[in-house]
């Protein structure tokens, strides 16, 4: 056995293997995949392997059609089958919510030039005559869905790998993984060890454990799934073709032809954990007992959409584990706090993604970074807040609604709450409906009736005109804002502005008292981050940015080498604080301090250390409702007294709190951007317009890369889009936007209703787009008319920021 390796990819199932694969294709031969037993042992063998191209998430589109796209042509360069079937595949929408679900991915499939349309009720019944269609609202066809053969394309992944020089070692089983003090890691097995740079979990169902020998805790749990398939049915044995898989998601089952009969798998509300406290080591092709009652609910429904299932003989029934994250998404990339150690764990539709989280797992450890932004599946959207408790919790609800629809705005209560502040029961109390960020409860918006939650769907719910309020609340008078979630940095010592310069793309402020906002660059010169960088202190930074990527930035922080003087510590924990904001929001608050508050005392863009309510805290002059505001960071211990007295003061103004969908209306209608929707690393600074705050006079992180692309015309650009006609119903991000004779421009990155400015809005890119121009922007999946604004609807000065 090698001694050693470029890279060790631990797991031999589906998502290894293609890992191991991709590797080679990009240039990466000496690598190596350790199986604890044989090829698919764990999840991958009894897999369904359903494919399927369409995802709400457009990355997630691109990445399972690149994998469909990519079975054939592994065929032909390996020569090992895969068994694919692609009879198509037919998607059924009983409710409206699932037909305004479908007609948006139809338009997205318009966008990427994908093939996925809808049918008539004729035309289904040709494609598929075993399903009743009564009650159906609207069918689409995908022509390319079907399935593929799970060990097949296991092997043809390891053949692929094998003839690119990879080696795979079956029947080894890893006993730990030890980082040398070199950063490479050793990785132990009883028939040697082999040292590496890179080790890659893949380990399905035992990511649990092969995370725990580097020391980290993985989110996963395990379930029960179960599935089952006919006997022969004579129909289908009549048909000279095959028929298409069907996608009743309502019915909340799954149906494809399986030989000559059927395969109907369900994910029921009456669900099983399985080995909670580990994976038991020598588990590997065995299944678990059949259960049949569990799934009947979802059988029934089933038989009644096509009878045939009921008349026929069941064959077989799988009864087999799965693990999962609490969103049922992968958890993907490098471990922020180790070197060299990936993670690809925790997928569920492995064979509609394989190849493109191979293939994009790859590309990270090659080349450093993705060119696909895939935050949502990124590892560090976790941190250790997902215990046991709130994974369970989440796993659960994911499972019992995995057909459910994932509305814009949802916030699902499963293993909630996880992380609250003080002031957390007096928001409760006043009527906050909170949302998840990070692990932080935090308001969303606030009802006039404590105990209110969210209302969920496409259009417009409960929380329209509350929030609409607030708004008019905050631009009319003063509003007050819980801006704990916010990640919070200090950085001092000796160096530390020197440090700071490293790392971020902007100078870094010299006086005391001085703020700047500055880009941080990705690997490929795209926006990894947007930050304030505030000087406290001749030798003392405040950094504040995205709460929700505090972990992924931590990636970024540890690229540069940091003096032994210097001191880099999150304070998010420590430190809350509240976006004052407002016409009077200057009144408001010098009720409460000594400290001049004035222009000419406190400018845009400027820092004090002030006392106010008796409180000591650092006050920033700025605001991300771009109007006159100030941020104020508190010390945890603080809060309860700060608030307090911040709403208190502002009665006498008619001011009060205020949620963050306010804030995200109100953020839009300036056209502010915000990190993971218009900043992220896919795109370039000069598309966003970040580009003037990058200094090429300094050398900091990632310079070279942003160089390289730095004169390029802007591929797309982003715009402030009115949308004129609406009912009802306003874009919410992920809308692809078209011309009026079809041509497709852009897509949506936020969209709302600017309550104040009187516009439904969307923020979106756009592809050889002027102001002026109209567009139809693809609403509930059909056009709406918009026209591109040339500048921002309210205030595009920025008078009211530096009032």
């Amino acid at each position: 056995m090698k001694t050693h390796a470029q890279a060790v990819v631990i797991g031999g199932g589906v998502i290894g293997c293609s890992i191991l694969y991709h590797l080679t294709k990009l240039g990466w031969t000496d690598v190596v995949l350790l199986e604890r037993d044989e090829l698919t042992s764990g999840s991958t063998w009894h897999a369904a392997a359903n494919i399927h191209g369409l995802h709400d998430n457009n990355n997630i589109t691109r990445i399972q059609n690149y994998t469909m796209d990519l079975y054939n042509a592994l065929e032909a360069e390996t020569g090992q089958s895969c068994g694919v079937f692609q009879p198509g595949s037919l998607y059924l929408a009983q409710t409206e919510a699932r037909e305004h679900q479908l007609r948006l991915q139809a338009a997205k499939a318009k966008y990427y030039g994908l093939n996925f349309y809808e049918v008539d009720r004729a035309e289904a019944e040709r494609l598929h005559p075993l399903v009743d269609y009564d009650g159906i609202r609207c069918i689409m066809y995908e022509p390319s869905g079907g399935n593929v053969d799970p060990s097949g394309v296991t092997n043809a992944y390891a053949s692929g790998a094998r003839q690119n020089g990879a080696e795979i070692y079956r029947f080894t089983p890893v006993t730990a993984t030890d980082q040398q003090s070199d950063g490479t890691w050793v990785v132990k097995t009883p028939k040697g060890d082999i040292v590496t740079p890179v080790v890659v979990n893949a380990a399905g169902l035992w990511g649990r454990e092969v995370a725990a020998m580097a020391g980290i805790d993985l989110p996963l749990l395990p379930t029960e799934h179960q599935y089952f398939v006919t006997e022969t049915i004579s129909e289908i044995a009549d048909m000279d073709r095959r028929l298409p898989s069907v996608a009743d998601r309502d019915g909340e089952y799954y149906l494809r032809q399986e030989g000559l009969g059927l395969l109907v798998g369900a994910y029921e509300k009456d669900l099983r954990f399985w080995a909670e406290d580990g994976t038991p080591q020598g588990f590997g092709h065995e299944l678990f007992a059949d259960d049949l009652e569990r799934i009947e609910p979802n059988m029934m429904r089933a038989i009644d959409r096509v009878p045939v299932v009921g008349s026929a003989g069941i064959k077989r029934v799988i009864n087999g584990p799965m693990i999962w994250s609490p969103d049922s998404n992968a958890l993907f990339g490098p471990v922020p706090e180790l070197k060299g150690y990936f993670c690809c764990n925790g997928i569920i539709p492995g064979f509609s993604q394989s190849g493109g989280l191979g293939s994009l797992t790859a590309e990270w450890i090659v080349t450093g970074e993705p060119h696909l932004d895939m935050f949502p599946w990124d590892m560090a959207r976790f941190g250790a807040w997902a215990d046991k408790k709130f994974t369970k919790a989440r796993v659960g609800d994911q499972y019992a609604n995995r057909f459910s629809i994932h509305f814009p705005n949802e916030e699902r209560s499963a293993g909630r709450p996880a992380r609250v502040r003080p002031i957390y029961e007096a928001q409760k109390a006043m009527g906050a409906v909170f949302g998840l960020n990070y692990g932080w409860e935090h308001p969303l918006w606030f009802s006039d009736t404590p105990g209110t939650v969210d209302t969920n769907g496409f259009t417009r719910q409960n929380w329209f005109e509350p929030v609409g309020a607030e708004c008019h609340m905050l631009r009319d008078k003063a509003g007050i804002i819980d801006i704990s979630n916010f990640a919070k940095y200090s950085v001092t010592g000796a160096g530390a502005a020197e440090w700071l310069n490293a790392v971020f793309a902007n100078n870094m402020p010299k006086a005391v008292g001085r703020s700047c906002l500055t880009p941080l660059i990705g690997v490929r010169g795209g926006i990894a981050g947007d930050f304030t960088v505030t000087k406290l202190d001749d030798e003392e930074f405040l950094i504040i940015g995205s709460g929700l990527a505090e972990r992924y930035h931590l990636r970024f922080f540890n690229a540069v080498a940091r003096p032994d003087t210097v001191t880099f510590e999150s304070k998010t924990e420590a430190i809350c604080g509240f976006n004052v904001a407002g016409p009077e929001s200057r009144a408001l608050l010098e009720r409460l301090t000594n400290a001049d508050l004035s222009t000419e005392a406190f400018p845009f863009m400027r820092s004090q250390k002030i006392t106010l309510a008796g409180v000591d805290l650092v006050a920033l002059r700025v605001s991300f409702t771009g109007d006159l505001g100030w941020e104020l960071h508190c010390n945890t211990e603080d809060q309860q007294r700060l608030y307090e007295a911040l709403i208190e003061a502002g009665k006498a103004f008619g001011a009060g709190p205020v949620g963050s969908r306010a804030l995200m209306s109100l953020r839009v209608e300036k056209g502010y951007g915000s990190w993971s929707r218009e900043y992220s690393p896919e795109y370039w600074p000069q598309e966003v317009g970040l580009d003037q705050l990058i200094k090429l006079e300094k050398d900091f992180l990632n310079k070279a890369a942003y160089v390289a692309l730095k004169d390029n015309a802007p591929r797309e650009t982003l715009h402030v889009i009115d949308v004129l006609e609406v009912d009802q119903a306003d874009a919410s991000g992920g809308e692809p936007i078209f011309l009026p004779d079809g041509t497709p421009v852009g897509r949506v990155s936020s969209g709302t209703y600017g309550y104040t400015v009187g516009k439904s809005l969307a923020l979106g890119f756009l592809k050889g787009v002027d102001a002026g121009a109209e567009v139809d922007v693809m609403i509930l999946g059909k056009p709406h008319r918009g026209v591109v604004l040339a500048e921002p609807p309210f205030d595009p000065k920025g008078e009211r920021l530096r009032a």
